[in-house]
């Protein structure tokens, strides 16, 4: 789990960064606004920490444009200030979480935890758009151009795996042991065998392609 930390005060920063990764979370400092913006765009957080007092844009700017970006990852502000109107106002720019300076370290740990969980459980409930083609991981319903698409157990779960992670390289190895749930053995072709079963069922009859291979590499899902 990924977590940004935007955070002006280096002190406060690391030492968070420090107990977080003590606890086997990785963490993403930026210093401002406009950084933190920056590490967004390229980067898939599970949670956003942000601190309202920041040089530049403050905080609430910053949140107002992550989530003007239809950006829905959990946010927690975190602030020296405590007044009811300043919560209200950070809760209603779409802050899902409040937490106060000075804190303890585990309520700030056991707060983030929950809504890194919250923000799992809403994510795998969401149906995935990739061009033309729609996942819905509830009803493991799958259609192409509107047409619904027949996929075993293992199709479905291999489709969703690379879809989670559209425009990312994905090794045998990683579809191995997210997919398979097992070590990858160098000598099985198993992987191939299903990504060609998909590219007939998603590619096929269409002239856009969705799945590629990264020759040496691996595979990918993109638009």
């Amino acid at each position: 789990m990924k977590i940004l930390l935007v955070e002006d005060e280096r002190k406060v920063a690391n030492l968070i960064k420090k107990g977080f990764e003590e606890e086997g979370l990785m963490v993403d400092i930026a210093e401002d606004g406009d950084v933190a913006l920056q590490k967004v765009s390229i980067n898939n957080y599970d949670l956003i920490i942000l601190d309202i007092m920041l040089p530049g844009k403050d905080g609430i700017e910053v949140l107002k444009e992550i989530r003007a970006r239809g950006i829905l990852k959990p946010i927690m502000m975190l602030t020296a200030k405590d007044s009811t109107s300043d919560k209200v106002i950070g809760l209603d720019a779409g802050a899902d979480d409040y937490i106060t300076k000075p804190f303890v370290f585990e309520e700030l740990l056991a707060r983030a935890r929950a809504l890194i969980r919250r923000g799992q459980a809403i994510e795998k409930a969401q149906p995935i758009q990739i061009h033309d083609l729609v996942i819905d991981p509830v009803s493991r319903k799958v259609t192409r151009a509107g047409k619904e698409i027949e996929l075993t157990s293992k199709e479905y779960s291999l489709l969703e795996y690379m879809a989670r992670n559209k425009n990312r390289i994905l090794t045998r190895t990683m579809i191995a042991e997210n997919v398979w749930d097992y070590q990858f053995d160098s000598l099985t072709n198993i992987i191939d065998v299903y990504i060609n079963y998909l590219r007939k069922k998603i590619d096929k009859d269409h002239q856009k392609k969705l799945i590629h291979t990264v020759r040496g590499v691996g595979y990918m899902i993109k638009e």
